[in-house]
Order: structure tokens, then sequence, then C-alpha cells
């Protein structure tokens, strides 16, 4: 018997990758680190639902603070939201996680892909 799963990952990735071509690389670098943090088999059970309601609130198209209302203040509960999940779980975010994301980010914004400096000789 399969097991069933209380998150689709294919959806949830399909909204990330949409909501990042319109935010930037600065800004989906930690929302990608929460996304692989909660994938984690290592994450207590809580933090994989406070991460999952913190990414699942800015993705999806449900707002408190309305940001066509009100432009500045709208964004406003987003940010608390995926600041406080991140301050939470950062301890989980291991340095394979982080190369992850690095490369994930490198293919979608190769105009801002990271690089390393050679020392030269």
């Amino acid at each position: 018997m399969a097991q069933t799963t209380l998150i689709n990952y294919s959806v949830l990735w399909d909204r990330i990758s949409e909501w990042a071509r319109k935010a930037g690389r600065v800004s989906t670098r930690p929302l990608l680190l929460l996304f692989y943090v909660m994938k984690s088999k290592d994450i207590p059970w809580s933090d994989k639902m406070l991460v999952l309601s913190a990414i699942s609130y800015l993705v999806f198209p449900i707002d408190i603070l309305d940001a066509k209302r009100l432009p500045i203040i709208g964004w406003f509960d987003e940010i608390a939201s995926i600041s406080v999940a991140y301050q939470k779980v950062s301890k989980h975010i291991t340095p394979e996680i982080e190369a992850k994301v690095d490369a994930i980010l490198d293919r979608w914004f190769p105009e801002h892909a990271s690089y390393v400096e050679l020392p030269t000789p």
C-alpha cells in the first residue's frame, strides 16, 4: 500500500517557481531554503507544518493585508511569516541544502549566478 502524504510537493514547487520569477534571486533564497528544510527527514513535524504554512501563505493568493490596497504594508505579513519560520528552523539548514538551493538559483537566474574567485598565481 502506497504511503499518502499531506503535502503535494509538485504543486507547491510549481507555485514557488512562479513566485520566484517575480520576486528575484535574493527574495527567493530564504524561501527555497525553507522548502528543502521542510522536505528533510530530520526536521520535527511541528516545524514542517510551520514552514508549510509560511510558504503557503506567501505563494497562494490569500492575504490578510492585501498588497494591492496597501502597497507597502501589504507585504509585511508575508515577510513576518517567512522570517519567523526561517528563524525557527535555521538550525536545520545544512551545507548540502545551501548548495542545492544555490544551484537552483544559478539555473533560474543565470545573469546573477554566483561565482568563486580563483586565486591569482
